[in-house]
């Protein structure tokens, strides 16, 4: 992981804790003791000094009532890639695993999952969606160019890219047996950017 991604997820879980323990009305030693840690513990992840095991978030974030990726993921902002070689794990104090948090769904949205296999070949043209659909995508094999149809971008393996699918899109193998895992997230009807 980058040094500077590495201190910029620091910050961002710095203040999210901060900001959802204030919001519940907790003192730092009252969340500390509903967490079972250390007081100091909660201080340091306050000020960007501490890096927090999964554990101690998921304890944190079950504590506050709030999803845990709440703490770890920023709001996104247009088209977003993670590049395999790029990801911010989450390390677990506890187990020889890693976690890295692509996306944290809406919970109004209609989810759709696919596995989409593509061949050398034209370019596949994809209508927009309905306002406020969104694409994810995690690539599986192959290299593939795919996103806005004015500004696509090229996907290897591991890689994750998210993108608005209420615009023009397209995907193109740029390899043999490539394939891609595609989360389709599509506002429900009366909320704001669903279909009435």
């Amino acid at each position: 992981m980058a040094e500077q991604d590495h201190h910029a997820l620091r910050a961002h879980i710095a203040a999210a804790v901060r900001a959802e323990r204030q919001q519940a009305g907790l003192s730092i030693s009252e969340l500390a003791r509903r967490v079972g840690i250390a007081k100091s513990t909660v201080s340091q992840l306050e000020s960007g000094q501490a890096n927090p095991s999964v554990e101690t978030l998921w304890s944190i974030a079950s504590t506050l009532g709030i999803p845990f990726a709440r703490l770890v993921e920023a709001p996104p902002r247009g088209p977003r890639i993670i590049r395999a070689a790029d990801r911010t794990p989450v390390p677990s104090a506890e187990s020889d695993y890693l976690a890295t948090l692509l996306h944290t769904g809406r919970s109004s949205a209609q989810r759709d999952l696919y596995v989409v296999s593509l061949e050398p070949g034209e370019p596949r043209s994809a209508a927009p969606h309905p306002p406020g659909s969104v694409e994810h995508v995690v690539i599986g094999s192959g290299r593939i160019r795919l996103g806005p149809e004015d500004a696509p971008f090229i996907l290897e393996p591991g890689d994750y890219a998210t993108f608005a699918g209420d615009v023009p899109h397209t995907y193109e193998a740029l390899t043999a047996g490539a394939w891609f895992a595609l989360l389709m997230e599509h506002p429900a009807a009366g909320t704001p950017g669903g279909p009435r």
